[in-house]
């Protein structure tokens, strides 16, 4: 807001709770403590220093005896370079505490038993009659960081991985120092029980604004000798949603790759195309993103090449706020069948490859698309739902405990302010019906249910006509992109949940009605807010 606009503000608002006004003793005292509260809010707002200073951090700082973190009679812009060097050191100090924990776990499931069963070898062998599910690999790795520097940081890694009963496991220490804004270099060294040690050299250097490169050498060390091994890529963008990448392997599976990645709001899209030994495909690959509460996507990609042909189709489904939920059918020559299940839980990766037939069985790819969709919607309907909505209401319980003092003091105020309100509520309304303006006939605030869904909800509004027809002038009302919980003559009937200001106006001798978000802005009249005579 302008100083103008302020000032304009402050006249309105010490008119309207002026002392002097009212006679009745109690309102008196009620105009007092709100004229009270106006002339502070304007001191702090009209000072250009102040201001900044609650901008930034709110009535604490301006009850701060003596203002240790910075000087006050700074101006605005040194006021908020001080206040974003001391979030650099906040951050930094965060960042010595943060260890960053990454892990995956991995259980492969053999269940070709269940479609591919050999049951004339079998039939004397009790408990033939039954299809055998086996875990036949397992993989964990789990890496943690430790940032010893604002420049330096500490990688710890390690993994265990087992197939048919035959396994290993190594361990990586890595430490990684940023050089410069445009680039950082990586020192890797490793051992394991399968493999010698190893030694990598990793370099990510920034070209141009556009462009990259990371290159990655490493030598493995075993009773063979020292294989060496080389990776370059080479990104670029495009275009603002578009990158393209060459990418140089030199080694044991030495090939050349390119890719193109478009990642806009609404989909991602990879087309990729690699040359080299033993291995060389194409493979195409596109995600649709909705954008709905769950962040909801589907996803399909064709992998062709030397190895066989791969179709591969699935969804994935933020289930609560920490975790997405994925699958994935796999159908391929000569692969075969398989489901595969992805749990991100924060920075932890649960995966379950469930192999289902080596052969193209319509049944199998049908139990694998199904399958899944029943558990889900029957798991989300019985358990994930009521569990996510009886620990909303537990947050907003814990809410409402911690804000009821603050919100009963509120709810005085506003209570208090509509009662001083209603002698110019009435002239407003006598000026605005003289020039067929705009009159509030009913509004109300805070939560409304109109989803049969959401039936057993409760409603809570109130009622705030009066308030509101106090804002009007020169038969407008503009209320800007804030809460409305702040306005003259409002408090939050609900705290924590979603709410609504539902507006039925008349101008010019018209019936009008509005629903409009809390933060949302409103402007009105409007002509889109008509009601028609035939509705």
């Amino acid at each position: 807001a302008s100083q103008e606009e302020l000032k304009a503000a402050y006249r309105r608002l010490c008119m309207l709770y002026h002392p002097d006004k009212h006679r009745d003793p109690e309102l008196k005292t009620q105009a007092e403590r709100l004229f009270n509260l106006v002339h502070q809010a304007y001191e702090v707002l009209s000072d250009p220093q102040t201001r900044a200073i609650y901008d930034i951090y709110g009535r604490r700082g301006l009850e701060m005896e003596g203002w240790e973190v910075v000087e006050r009679k700074r101006t605005p812009a040194e006021i908020r370079e001080e206040f974003e060097r001391l979030q650099r050191e906040r951050e930094e100090r965060r960042l010595q505490q943060r260890t960053n924990p990454k892990g995956t776990i991995s259980v492969g499931i053999d269940a070709t038993d269940l479609f591919d069963r050999y049951d004339e070898e079998y039939e004397d062998v009790p408990g033939s009659s039954f299809p055998q599910i086996e875990i036949n690999k397992m993989h964990i790795s789990q890496s943690i960081e430790a940032p010893l520097t604002a420049t330096d940081t500490a990688i710890l890694s390690g993994n265990l991985s087992t197939q048919n009963g035959n396994g290993g496991g190594s361990i990586n220490f890595a430490l990684r120092r940023v050089t410069s804004a445009k680039g950082w270099g990586e020192m890797e060294f490793g051992a394991g029980d399968l493999q010698g040690p190893l030694f990598g050299l990793k370099i990510f250097r920034n070209l141009t604004p556009r462009c990259f490169i990371t290159t990655n050498c490493a030598l493995q060390f075993s009773s063979r000798g020292i294989r060496p091994g080389l990776t370059t890529v080479l990104a670029r963008n495009l275009d603002k949603n578009t990158m393209g990448y060459l990418q140089w392997r030199w080694g044991i599976q030495s090939a050349m790759n390119t890719s193109i990645v478009r990642d806009t709001k609404t989909s991602h899209f990879t087309v990729a195309l690699q040359l080299g030994i033993p291995h060389s495909f194409m493979m195409v690959s596109y995600q649709h993103k909705f954008q709905d509460e769950d962040q909801t996507r589907v996803k399909g990609s064709l992998k062709a090449g030397f190895f066989g042909t791969i179709v591969e189709y699935g969804a994935e489904r933020k289930i609560s706020r920490h975790s997405v939920l994925g699958a994935t059918v796999s159908v391929g020559v000569p692969q075969g069948v398989s489901l595969k299940i992805k749990l991100n839980r924060a920075s932890q990766t649960y995966f379950f490859p469930v192999h289902l037939t080596d052969q193209l069985l319509p049944s199998a790819v049908f139990y694998a698309t199904v399958g899944p969709l029943v558990i889900y919607f029957a798991m989300h309907r019985l358990i994930i739902k009521p569990y996510l909505r009886a620990q909303k209401e537990r947050e907003l319980e814990k809410q409402r405990e911690s804000t009821a003092s603050d919100i009963l003091q509120k709810k005085q105020e506003a209570e208090a302010a509509v009662r001083l309100m209603q002698e110019s509520v009435r002239r407003i309304i006598e000026a605005e019906e003289a020039r067929m303006g705009l009159i509030v006939v009913n509004a109300w605030y805070g939560k409304f249910v109109n989803d049969n869904s959401r039936k057993n909800e409760k409603v809570k509004v109130i009622d705030v006509t009066v308030p509101l027809q106090c804002l009007v002038k020169d038969s407008k009302l503009i209320l800007t992109e804030a809460s409305k919980a702040g306005l003259p003559g409002f408090y939050d009937p609900c705290v924590g949940e979603e709410k609504n200001l539902k507006v039925l106006y008349q101008f010019r001798g018209v019936l009008h009605q509005v629903m409009s978000a809390d933060n949302e802005a409103l402007r009105i009249p409007k002509q889109s807010h008509r009601i028609d005579a035939d509705g």
